[in-house]
C-alpha cells in the first residue's frame, strides 16, 4: 500500500511524533499569552520533522554505543550540570529513551541525609559509579557541593576549598580506574530561564519542577554565576574538561549534546548473533483456564 513506511526511520518518526505530543504537552496547557510570549521569543524553531529524524538517528548510534560499551566492558559517567531549568532532564531522556536499563541508568540523589552529612563528601556518589559495560548519567552530582550547597550556605567555605583540591585528584583517579568521565554544563539565559519558570508555573503538569531552591536561584542569579566561575576555573582538568551546552534552544540543546557526547567515544558496531523466532510448541492436552473477570484491569477506555 502506497501509505505504508518506507522504511524503519520513516515508522519509527511517525510513533515518536505521537509521542512527542504526550513529552511536550505544554502548549496544549499554557495560558494563550505565555505561549504567544514564548514563541515571540523563539523565532527560528527547528523544524520538527528534522528534528525527529536527527533525534532518532542519533538514537540509534547510542544503542550501537551502549552494544559497544556491553561488549567490551567499558565504565561511562556522564555529568549533567547547569542552572535550573536549562533543560538536562530533558537531554537524559531523550538520550535513555531508547536504552537498555540495565546498561545506562540515571542517578538524581536526593539531599543529603543527616548520617551520609557526615561521611567523606564523595562517598554517597561512589556506590553508583559504573561496572564493566555501564553507562551512568548523573542528574546534578558531587559538583552540587560547587553550586546550590555554596550558595544556599549549606556547606562552608572550608567544605568548599576542601571540596576544590580535592575533586580534580577524585576525578583523576576515576579516569585511572578506566572509566569514563564526561562532564555537561547546561547554560541558558537570565531571560530564557525567567520564561521558563513561568511556563512551570502556570503548567500543572510542569509545577512539581519548582522547588524552593529553584525559586532562589531566580533571586541568587549573580551568586550562581560567580560559582559557576569559579568552579570552571578550578575544576577544568585535561582528564575531565568541562564542555558547555547552550540550552536556550531546548531541541538544538539535546541534538548538540546527544552528538557530542557520541563523537567522545571510540565506539564500533559489534558483532550480534542472528535473532530467530521459534515455533511456539503446542500441546493438545492444554486446556487454558477461564480466569475469574475481577482480576481484569476495568476497560474504561
Amino acid at each position: 500500500m502506497k501509505d505504508e513506511p518506507k522504511d524503519w526511520l520513516d515508522a519509527e518518526l511517525q510513533d515518536t511524533l505521537d509521542e512527542d505530543f504526550e513529552l511536550e504537552l505544554e502548549d496544549a496547557v499554557l495560558s494563550t499569552e505565555i505561549k504567544r510570549i514564548y514563541r515571540e521569543n523563539h523565532p527560528e524553531q527547528m523544524d520538527r520533522r528534522v528534528y525527529f529524524q536527527e533525534l532518532l538517528r542519533l538514537q540509534s548510534e547510542l544503542i550501537k554505543l551502549q552494544d559497544w560499551a556491553s561488549h567490551y566492558g567499558e565504565k561511562i559517567v556522564v555529568l549533567f550540570e547547569g542552572r535550573d531549568s536549562a533543560g538536562k532532564g530533558g537531554a537524559i531522556k531523550r538520550i535513555t529513551q531508547r536504552l537498555n536499563p540495565r546498561v545506562a541508568r540515571v542517578v538524581a540523589l536526593p539531599a543529603p541525609s543527616d548520617r551520609e552529612k557526615t561521611q567523606w563528601y564523595f562517598q554517597r556518589y561512589v556506590p553508583h559509579l559504573p561496572a564493566g559495560g555501564e553507562i551512568v548519567l548523573f542528574d546534578r552530582s558531587w559538583y552540587n557541593r560547587a553550586g546550590v550547597e555554596r550558595v544556599m550556605g549549606f556547606a562552608t567555605e572550608d567544605q568548599v576549598e576542601q571540596f576544590f583540591q580535592d575533586v580534580p585528584e577524585f576525578e583523576r583517579m576515576l579516569v585511572r580506574s578506566g572509566i569514563r568521565l564526561v562532564k555537561y554544563w547546561f547554560s541558558v539565559t537570565d531571560e530564557e530561564q525567567q520564561m521558563r519558570f513561568l511556563i512551570r508555573i502556570h503548567d500543572p503538569l510542569k509545577q512539581w519542577k519548582l522547588s524552593p531552591m529553584d525559586l532562589q536561584s531566580r533571586v541568587r542569579w549573580e551568586s550562581y554565576t560567580k560559582a559557576k566561575e569559579e568552579m570552571f576555573e578550578r575544576t577544568n582538568i585535561p582528564e575531565a574538561p568541562w564542555y558547555i551546552v547552550p540550552g536556550n534552544d531546548k531541541k538544538r540543546a539535546r541534538l548538540n549534546c546527544m552528538n557530542h557526547l557520541l563523537g567522545l567515544m571510540p565506539y564500533t558496531e559489534v558483532p550480534h548473533e542472528e535473532i530467530e523466532l521459534p515455533n511456539r510448541v503446542f500441546n493438545p492436552d492444554y486446556e487454558r483456564d477461564v480466569l475469574p473477570r475481577d482480576l481484569y484491569v476495568p476497560q474504561k477506555y
